[in-house]
C-alpha cells in the first residue's frame, strides 16, 4: 500500500471513528473529505498510517495481542510526534496526552489501529 493509500485509509477510519463515537455534531474539520483535507494533514496522517504498519509488521502480528487502549495510545503518540513536526507552536488539543483526550477520540485512535490491522493482515 503506497502513502498515499495509507493516509486514505486512515483519514476514512478517523472520519468513520468520530461519526460513530464524536457526542453530537462534530466540527466540520473532523470528517473534512480526503480532498479538502490539509496537506500537513495528508502528511501526518501517511506517517502514522507506515508507523503503525511498520510497529505490526515488526510483532509478526503479535500486536494484536494490544488491548484496545494499548492501541488508541499508540495511534495518538505518533500523532503527537507528527504534530510537533508540522507545527512550530501546536494547539494543546493537538499534543493532548491520552489521559486528557476525549473517550471519542480514545476510541477513534483505537478504531484507526485496527482498521490498519486488518488491512495489513
Amino acid at each position: 500500500m503506497s502513502q498515499t493509500e495509507g493516509a486514505r485509509l486512515f483519514r476514512e477510519a478517523w472520519i468513520a471513528g468520530v461519526r460513530r463515537h464524536f457526542p453530537g455534531e462534530p466540527k466540520p474539520g473532523y470528517v473534512t473529505p480526503w480532498d479538502d483535507t490539509p496537506e500537513w494533514e495528508r502528511a501526518a496522517a501517511g506517517a502514522v498510517h507506515d508507523q503503525v504498519r511498520q510497529f505490526l509488521e515488526a510483532s509478526e502480528g503479535h500486536a494484536a495481542r494490544l488491548t484496545r487502549e494499548q492501541k488508541g495510545r499508540f495511534v495518538a503518540t505518533c500523532w503527537t510526534a507528527q504534530m510537533y513536526r508540522h507545527f512550530e507552536d501546536p494547539k494543546p488539543g493537538y499534543i493532548a496526552d491520552w489521559p486528557e483526550l476525549p473517550d471519542w477520540q480514545r476510541e477513534t485512535d483505537a478504531n484507526i489501529f485496527e482498521a490498519i490491522e486488518k488491512a495489513v493482515s
